[in-house]
């Protein structure tokens, strides 16, 4: 990482930081990817028969056409 500010209180605890963009976004990736990897490693564990892909796609199709603002 590069330089970051901190942002300290009246008693000098830091209470926040200042990242550059760049380096914020790297965060952000990695936060994303590792959110990924525990849903995969949850949905992983979980026991189920597999479906066929057409009623897999139905049903997030569903899913996601239930959740559009009317």
């Amino acid at each position: 990482m590069s330089q970051q500010q901190y942002i300290t209180d009246k008693k000098g605890k830091k209470i926040s930081v200042v990242v550059p963009v760049k380096d914020y976004n790297k965060l952000i990736e990695a936060w994303e990817e590792l959110e990924d990897i525990k849903a995969y490693d949850a949905a992983k564990s979980k026991k189920s028969d597999p479906i066929e892909a057409q009623i897999a796609f139905e049903e997030v199709e569903n899913y996601f056409s239930s959740k559009k603002i009317q």
